[in-house]
């Protein structure tokens, strides 16, 4: 296939399309030299490219920086959506399109429950999460137009490279640092009695890769793990990985109430055939090794 991926340059981006290219397909990309938000620009870029399927990452994806840049965030976010799917319609109206949104479209729930499915109403509660909801209405309005879209609903991923802004990327440059002693043992963390769900990235690259073929019906699917993993696990299995001990401060910026967001992949599964396959052990390591020489160099 001829695939086109928005956000080309960010985190999940750039293990996207290597992967992508490993399979065969022919790829191409774009990420701040093509404004998704014009429709002049966005629209060039389809026309040069006549992909068969574009897979939408550009998007402002950090929900403590929408609480700071709420207007930036729609923009980007719900604009930038918007007009992509504009310029599909005009310059690639047979193409798939996934639209990657989030498990935070959800309203995590204050207590442990079953994980959610696709059937879950959405409840989203930053800004960050209200652009995603959104857009992915917006792609449910364009399906209805004729657009083959497809929804995406991930769950919480990491890996190597993703920067410190998310949870347990802070945590193991922190703990990598601490073994370094690039840092004092001081560990400042947000609320540890959360519960997420957590993936690595390359088992959801592996999910929007089976999402693409032409027979999987364009529908909304979560990609997610359906294991419940307390924020403070993460934290002590780290600290137990690198072997420190460090003292733990609670950073009032990063305190967020106690809640549980833990996802269903069902659908996914039974129409794709996918499961993740990277432990979570594993996935840790990557990280804390990754930030080891991160900050070394």
């Amino acid at each position: 296939m001829r695939i086109f991926v928005t956000g080309a340059g960010g985190f999940v981006g750039r293990r996207l399309l290597p992967m992508l290219e490993s399979e065969g397909h022919r790829v191409s990309g774009a990420d701040r030299e093509v404004d998704v938000t014009e429709i002049a620009s966005i629209g060039q870029a389809l026309a040069e490219a006549e992909p068969d399927a574009i897979i939408h990452l550009a998007a402002m994806s950090s929900v403590a920086e929408s609480w700071r840049r709420p207007a930036e965030c729609f923009r980007l976010n719900f604009i930038g959506t918007r007009t992509l799917l504009r310029a599909v319609e005009a310059e690639a109206p047979r193409a798939r399109v996934l639209l990657i949104g989030s498990a935070d479209q959800y309203s995590p729930t204050t207590e442990p429950g079953q994980p959610l499915d696709e059937s879950t109403p959405l409840s989203p509660r930053s800004p960050y999460a209200r652009s995603k909801a959104a857009g992915e209405q917006l792609g449910y309005e364009a399906a209805k137009r004729g657009l083959d879209v497809v929804r995406v609903r991930a769950f919480n991923h990491t890996g190597a490279g993703q920067a410190d802004a998310f949870v347990v990327s802070s945590f193991a440059r922190q703990v990598a640092a601490i073994k370094a002693g690039r840092q004092e043992p001081v560990m400042r963390v947000g609320n540890l009695e959360s519960v997420r769900d957590f993936l690595h990235v390359e088992d959801v690259l592996r999910a929007y890769a089976a999402l693409l073929a032409p027979e999987v019906p364009a529908d909304v699917y979560n990609v997610a793990s359906g294991n419940s993993t307390p924020i403070q696990e993460v934290l002590d299995r780290l600290i137990a990985l690198a072997g420190i001990e460090a003292r733990i401060e609670q950073d009032p910026e990063r305190f967020r109430p106690t809640d549980w967001l833990v996802g269903d992949a069902t659908r996914l599964r039974n129409t794709t055939g996918w499961s993740p396959r990277i432990e979570f052990d594993a996935l840790l390591r990557e990280l804390y090794e990754d930030w080891l020489e991160r900050d070394a160099t």
